[in-house]
């Protein structure tokens, strides 16, 4: 028998799991019903589907926290890690393996105790209804109000309830990070154009986009894509930033209304869909200077160059590492010097509040 404890799943993370099990016992597991958590990209809703077609029963219990794992009557792991990428693969986290009895049979008591008292067992049916809604979610750009709103369905186990701002430990640090750059030679702003200009003329509230030609395969979901204007004094000036939704080939197209409303999205539609978006509630010029950024880490600023480096072969300045790409994928050393700086940036000159984000227009259905 298998029984899990644990607030944020992953779909990837659960068909390794599976795949390991080498009886076919029972499967329960406790986690947390807050599609929010799904919206944000922290637990997905198509790893509960996953977990039900292997025959577990899954129940929910709000502002859960804890992580345990059993492994019939033989064995615990209590651990920080929860089933994710993030958790298994980067995150730093500390747990133990535990095989003595009398502490594998308090951890079974506690572990029934929970499930007596999350009490409904989740059913496919309400499974597709989630999928649904965080889906419109994510395509409406995972505005905060909307993902708000999208409701906890766990049980309330009298249990203090978590603070609202609390951030999921998943987006701690990012996959990936990249510079995503917006204008072309031919169009060029002064660094006087106020920042909310941009974000009405581009949608990258909501997505960033692509060539036509050029799909973006490489962004996985959880990137950190960071806004940058080029402007007429030769710079690229970072404004802003926000966290990727990997894209979808068949649906993060930008739809013929989009078009006819701007109609340079004819050759730049693709999408990187994006939530979470912050800017500096300034001017393109408050934002923070590639130049600079380039001129402190030399080859170090992005990961091509730093690659380059690091084997001995090929290209390390990085002035010329992005010409004529529609973005540039930044080095470990590079996302932490430049999100050090925006946040300085934040600090002094604050952020476009987030109802006047919301105000903006948004997709097309």
């Amino acid at each position: 028998d298998l029984r899990i404890i644990c607030p944020f799943i992953k779909t990837g993370p659960i068909e390794r799991l599976l795949g390991h099990r080498p009886g076919k016992g029972e499967i329960k597991v406790i986690t947390r019903f807050n599609l929010a958590d799904c919206a944000d990209g922290v637990s997905d809703v198509a790893a509960l589907r996953k977990l039900l077609d292997a025959g577990a029963t899954v129940r929910g219990v709000r502002n859960l926290h804890a992580k345990l794992y059993l492994f019939g009557k033989s064995r615990a792991i209590i651990t920080s890690c929860n089933l994710t990428d993030a958790a298994l693969g980067r995150n730093h986290e500390l747990g133990l393996i535990v095989d003595d009895e009398e502490t594998v049979t308090r951890c079974l008591k506690y572990f029934e105790r929970l499930w007596e008292r999350a009490k409904t067992d989740l059913r496919p049916k309400r499974v597709a209804e989630w999928e649904e809604q965080v889906r419109a979610c994510q395509v409406g750009g995972g505005r905060p109000n909307a993902v708000r709103d999208l409701g906890d369905f766990g049980t309330d186990v009298d249990l203090v309830p978590a603070p609202p701002s609390q951030a999921p430990d998943a987006l701690a640090q990012p996959p990936q990070a990249f510079v995503k750059f917006m204008g072309k030679a031919d169009f060029l702003v002064p660094p006087s154009t106020p920042v909310l200009v941009e974000i009405e003329r581009s949608g990258c509230h909501r997505e960033a986009c692509y060539p036509r030609r050029r799909r973006p395969r490489s962004v996985r979901d959880g990137a950190t894509i960071f806004m940058g204007r080029l402007t007429d004094e030769r710079d690229i000036r970072v404004f802003g930033r926000a966290t990727a939704k990997a894209h979808h080939p068949e649906k993060d197209n930008a739809p013929e209304a989009e078009i006819k409303r701007r109609s340079w999205r004819k050759e730049w539609s693709r999408y990187i869909r994006v939530r979470h978006a912050e800017f500096l509630d300034g001017a393109i010029g408050d934002g923070i200077s590639l130049n600079e950024l380039m001129k402190a880490l030399n080859a170090d600023s992005f990961a091509s160059t730093k690659r380059n480096k690091e084997s001995g072969k090929g290209n390390t300045n990085p002035r010329l590492s992005y010409r004529q790409h529609p973005a540039v994928e930044l080095s470990d050393e590079g996302r932490r010097w430049l999100s050090r700086r925006l946040n300085e940036a934040f600090e002094k000159h604050g952020k476009v509040p987030q109802d006047r984000l919301e105000a903006l227009d948004g997709p097309d259905p």
